[in-house]
């Protein structure tokens, strides 16, 4: 099965014994003494090709099975896996599972969700498009891409592709058994350009559920080029407070902070720069952040959370205001409030208000610094301290200048997003938080 897509038989194989095997998993629980249980299954199939110099680098096939088991006694917890999913194998993980929930302290606030949140009739998603390509063609397509690459003054560092169908079958022992698959294809290529200060490696991806929602080979191995001759000839700019853009893939690490500090571990352990913010104001009226886990062909996707509770569209934050924290059972119940479905995290996240083009956007400030990618671990959400080295352009009078590098930018979280400018119509809709660049007023930067 491996090379080629899986036709609907095959799925439909697989499926039947993947949720067969789940049942049994829970069965065994129950038998073997556990008052609870939740099992979840996995069954991947996919492989993927590297190229360079338009030869073979790799080709790497996968298919990958396992079960997690968590069984509860009582207000005990314990957890294992296996990915051998033989009879015996099960019986012996259930078993540790059940052994390790012998020695953990009782919590009050574990235990499966409420019956009446679990997703009823989950909807379809459109979230499963097997790629019909076999490892000739993908290597071909591979190899097209490096070869728009090297049409420019650049060197090559490669160009890949992959492919993957993805099973997951999640129960417990309240009756919930879904099946949920899905697909993940994706296209990349590096270029290395070269000037007096050295090499400038950059790179491109095109990734998405469906093939032929992807870009095609071309426009990965010109922008990778692109992004590469676009470093050269970088420059220092003097340390002082100006404004910040941070462009699409930075804009969205931005926005996955404040989730985080939303989230509801941050909470409970009173470890948030935001914490007890509901109600409180963090943007300008008119920033929403918000999550759509029912968008057709979406990235992060699912009718249901790690918990099996239905996941539905919802605000985190709106017209500026904090509306909700980020839920899984347990977090709402050491809260004492009630899940949001978002046990595993957010899904589909996007922050949204008064989008302008991106060259709107810079010619709304005299002059600033346009950050492409962020370095380091210099976030403290606890604190909402902000230090991180960056590399971008320097932008005057709404028109890139040049290239900066080794430049370190800080702030403080809140104070930055209280800043907030303006959006840009620029979205990066490839992963599972999604935003356009984000104008800040002002920050801090220097070499």
């Amino acid at each position: 099965m491996v090379g080629r897509a899986l036709n609907p038989d095959e799925r439909s194989k697989i499926e039947a014994g993947l949720v067969d095997l789940v049942a049994q998993t829970l069965e065994t629980a129950k038998r073997l003494g556990a008052t609870a249980a939740e099992v979840s299954g996995g069954d991947d199939v996919g492989y993927s090709v590297d190229v360079r110099e338009r030869r073979t680098e790799s080709v790497e096939f996968h298919h990958d099975k396992g079960i997690g088991i968590t069984v509860y006694r009582g207000e005990r917890r314990g957890s294992a896996s296996t990915s051998d999913t033989s009879i015996e194998a099960i019986e012996t993980a259930v078993a540790r599972a059940l052994n390790i929930a012998k020695h953990t302290a009782p919590d009050e606030f574990g235990g499966l969700p409420e019956a009446e949140l679990l997703a009823a009739s989950p909807p379809d998603l459109d979230l499963v498009h097997p790629w019909a390509i076999d490892v000739d063609q993908a290597v071909a397509r591979a190899i097209r891409a490096e070869g728009a690459l090297l049409e420019h003054d650049v060197r090559t560092d490669g160009a890949s592709l992959s492919t993957h169908t993805f099973l997951r079958v999640f129960g417990n022992s309240l009756g919930f058994l879904e099946p949920l698959w899905s697909s993940r294809h994706s296209m990349s290529a590096a270029a290395i350009a070269e000037d007096r200060d050295g090499m400038h490696r950059e790179g491109e991806y095109t990734t998405a559920r469906c093939p032929s929602d992807m870009e095609d080979e071309a426009w990965v191995g010109n922008e990778a080029a692109a992004r590469a001759k676009a470093r050269l000839g970088r420059r220092t700019i003097a340390l002082g407070r100006y404004p910040v853009v941070f462009a699409p893939n930075a804009a969205g690490g931005l926005v996955g902070h404040v989730l985080g500090a939303l989230s509801g571990g941050a909470q409970y352990r009173k470890a948030s720069f935001l914490l007890d913010a509901v109600g409180e104001r963090l943007a300008p009226p008119g920033i929403a952040i918000r999550e759509n886990p029912h968008l057709a062909r979406g990235a992060g996707s699912t009718p249901f959370d790690g918990d099996g509770v239905a996941t539905s569209e919802k605000a985190f934050v709106a017209d500026g205001v904090v509306e909700s924290y980020i839920l899984g059972t347990y977090s709402a119940r050491r809260l004492g409030l009630a899940s949001t479905g978002n046990a595993g995290g957010v899904f589909n996240a996007e922050i949204t208000g008064r989008r302008v083009p991106l060259a709107n956007l810079l010619a709304l400030v005299p002059r600033g610094l346009l950050v492409e990618s962020a370095m380091g671990q210099g976030v403290n959400l606890v604190t909402g301290d902000y230090s991180r080295g960056v590399k971008g352009f320097w932008f005057e009078d709404g028109e890139i200048q040049f290239p900066v590098d080794e430049v370190t930018i800080a702030g403080k979280l809140e104070e930055m997003w209280a800043n907030v400018v303006a959006l840009g119509d620029d979205v990066d809709r490839r992963g599972n938080i999604t935003s356009g660049s984000i104008l800040v007023d002002e920050m801090m930067v220097g070499a």
